[in-house]
């Protein structure tokens, strides 16, 4: 009507220019207009700076590591994520946290000071040092990860003091490959496993899942938690594919008895993807009864992704993130953290990560 109505005396001027000094309105019904807009502008911003959203973790110090110009954990897939979530208009909605260094002490829980050592005398002054076949150390690798590490522990911190919903760690270089003592698969900390450490020393949490779905099998994880039945670990996997050579099968599970591997083959999509899920994750995630539940986010299973030859598609990260978000709301008060691990055909990686975020954004109150 208010438009109508400014049409509507742009012609009355036309036709009769002596009116124009007379007839006010239009200038006061923009103004109004104007009003209106700052005012919903107002309110909206002050909502999407209310605590409880979902949080982006991020630090800049993670672009710094750099594996050599042809290999494929390169700084680009973080810079393909955002550039999705502006694109969609995600990006608003994301509270955007920087993180912070991880501490010895919570390095301690997970890797041996031996270890950490070895990797800190053998930062190169330039170029990059190779570790094994595919796993690559620059000048700036240890910050990078020591500040992937933090991002996990922050954005559980969030979660558990409530002032997140959930949380997505956007960082690199990745970690569910990397061992107490080892290095591998691209992988320096362990980041889901300090995080999850972190929920058992300062919270007292008594059952920790860590679901990971990159299409890599997250051995560093597994053999970390072998022995602690306080963490439940789902990991669905190509194989065989790394780490596993042909006839080799992961290792025992030690004395955890909450250790459920689903190996799928090569040329798996959807159908048997979704069916492993159904019929051997949820139950055990049903009766495990998670208090936190911590994703090692891998979107390589996807069709497009050339590192492995699974056939998975966004649809498909976007139908798992909703059914443990139902978990999540059911035992663990909504309570997740996903950290970022493998991806690496970018427009695939920005589709499914921005549909998997997308569903963790839609659990916010404020959404």
């Amino acid at each position: 009507m208010i438009f109508h109505e400014a049409a509507q005396y742009a012609h009355v001027q036309a036709a009769f220019p002596e009116t124009r000094p007379m007839y006010r309105k239009p200038p006061i019904i923009l103004a109004q207009l104007l009003q209106q807009y700052r005012y919903w502008r107002g309110k909206i911003l002050r909502l999407l700076d209310i605590k409880g959203r979902t949080a982006w973790l991020y630090s800049p110090d993670c672009q710094t590591h750099f594996a050599g110009s042809l290999h494929p954990e390169s700084p680009e897939r973080t810079e393909a994520i955002e550039q999705a979530l502006r694109r969609s208009g995600l990006w608003l909605l994301l509270q955007k946290i920087e993180a912070p260094d991880v501490t010895e002490v919570q390095l301690a829980r997970v890797h041996t000071r031996r270890y950490l050592n070895d990797l800190e005398s053998r930062l190169p002054a330039q170029g990059q040092v190779q570790i094994n076949d595919d796993t690559f150390l620059s000048r700036h690798t240890l910050q990078a990860a020591r500040k992937a590490a933090g991002a996990a522990v922050k954005a559980v911190d969030m979660v558990m003091r409530k002032q997140a919903k959930n949380a997505f760690c956007a960082v690199r270089p990745p970690g569910h490959h990397a061992h107490a003592d080892k290095a591998s698969g691209f992988c320096f900390i362990n980041n889901v496993a300090v995080a999850a450490m972190h929920l058992i020393a300062e919270y007292r949490l008594e059952r920790v899942a860590i679901l990971d779905f990159d299409v890599h099998h997250g051995d560093g994880t597994q053999d970390i938690f072998a022995d602690d039945p306080r963490v439940m670990l789902l990991s669905s996997f190509e194989y065989p594919l790394y780490p596993f050579a042909e006839g080799e099968l992961p290792a025992a599970a030690g004395r955890n008895p909450h250790i459920v591997n689903t190996p799928l083959k090569a040329g798996d999509g959807s159908q048997a993807f979704r069916d492993a899920v159904r019929n051997r994750w949820l139950p055990a995630l049903e009766a495990f009864r998670p208090q936190f539940i911590l994703l090692s986010a891998g979107f390589d299973a996807h069709k497009d992704d050339e590192l492995a030859h699974l056939r998975l598609t966004e649809d498909d990260f976007e139908w798992l993130t909703k059914k443990i978000m139902l978990l999540a709301n059911r035992y663990a008060k909504g309570r997740i953290v996903s950290v970022l691990e493998g991806g690496y055909h970018l427009p695939s990686l920005a589709a499914s990560a921005k549909a998997h975020i997308g569903c963790l954004v839609k659990a916010s109150p404020f959404f």
